[in-house]
């Protein structure tokens, strides 16, 4: 017995406890991906037949209903051959089928219960395929994915006014473009349109998951009014984040009016401040992102055309109403996995 409590407290043996349990989840999840694609690449077959044989032999939409009942006899502790989900099958594959001959990988990584979503709610092929890669980048939930759908996400995506071509080199440039959107959302906040800069920055900081979910994958909050000392004066970014993806601070300025010229000139200066007293040497050049209520595009352009610091500016979106969609955090592993088995068999 005094051996065994030796092995039970030797750290040695709770790490290797916690690499086997690491394993086994890690093999839960992979199993759990391979059911879901083995499950889309059948319901691809399914409506590939139910679509040909309808063609071949002019049968309507009531050889659906039969094929349901068959299946539901004989294969009744599946779910997943009801006559709604057997229409669905059907579209989906009518959608897909115009551009492919197999099932998308990328379609196939993601829950039936996602598929569906974007199929009714997507008319787009491209813009489909955008909303299923982004689910499995940041591990969207299906509630997750609605917001961002009903947020037009795709629409809003890399249209941010950027100098990043000139500043930054490719393929940085890229993916630092695609990391910005324009407008931001900020529905969230529990405030009107006519609040004030500070106002709407507390609020973005009380509700950090809402913003970092609005921001996208691979932001990580640093802090608000962050000081940075100059020549013995004070002066205060707004917001400070760190993006694990591009590898660089992204400084946020957020002006509750219209873009102005000088903020440009501003939040270069604010740069060059992160670059020489933050920056580490295996970051890449810090990014700057100006947020404000409107701007003229023209003048925005001309604002950045000489300066030599990657910055980007967007408009922010914010009214009195509170989408009833929003998540309130994240979603875990546990609620990927949940979410994975509540549709695999739907």
């Amino acid at each position: 017995m005094i051996m065994e409590d030796k092995i039970i407290k030797n750290s040695d043996y709770t790490q290797w406890i916690n690499s086997i349990k690491s394993a086994i989840t890690q093999a839960q999840i992979k199993a759990s991906i391979y059911v879901n694609s083995s499950l889309i690449e059948l319901y691809w077959h399914l409506g590939k037949e139910i679509v040909q044989k309808q063609s071949q032999f002019k049968w309507g939409s009531s050889i659906i209903d039969e094929l349901s009942k068959e299946l539901h006899n004989d294969f009744s502790e599946i779910q997943g051959f009801s006559r709604r989900n057997l229409y669905a099958i059907r579209q989906w594959y009518l959608f897909y089928s115009q551009q492919f001959e197999k099932v998308p990988q990328v379609v196939a990584q993601i829950p039936w219960g996602h598929n569906r979503m974007i199929v009714s709610k997507i008319k787009d092929i491209n813009e489909a395929l955008f909303y299923s890669k982004s689910t499995i980048q940041n591990g969207w939930s299906r509630n997750v994915l609605n917001l961002q759908i009903e947020n037009n996400l795709y629409e809003r995506s890399g249209k941010a006014l950027t100098n990043f071509a000139k500043t930054l080199p490719k393929p940085h440039s890229d993916l630092a473009q695609e990391t910005l959107k324009d407008p931001y959302n900020f529905d969230f906040l529990e405030i009107g349109k006519d609040a004030q800069e500070r106002e709407i920055e507390k609020e973005l900081t009380k509700r950090i998951t809402n913003f970092l979910l609005e921001l996208g994958k691979g932001f990580a909050f640093i802090g608000r009014q962050v000081k940075i000392e100059i020549s013995n004066t004070d002066y205060f970014i707004d917001l400070l984040f760190y993006h694990l993806d591009l590898r660089c601070y992204v400084v946020i300025e957020l002006k509750a009016g219209k873009f102005k010229p000088e903020y440009a000139g501003k939040l270069n200066f604010y740069l060059s401040a992160v670059d020489s007293q933050k920056k580490e040497k295996s970051d890449n050049p810090s990014i700057g992102l100006i947020l404000c209520k409107e701007k003229d595009k023209i003048e925005a352009e001309y604002s950045l055309r000489d300066i030599n610091k990657p910055i980007g500016i967007s408009n922010y979106i914010l009214t009195n109403s509170i989408s009833e969609n929003i998540q309130t955090k994240l979603p875990t592993i546990e609620e990927l996995e949940s979410e994975l088995s509540k549709y695999i068999n739907e």
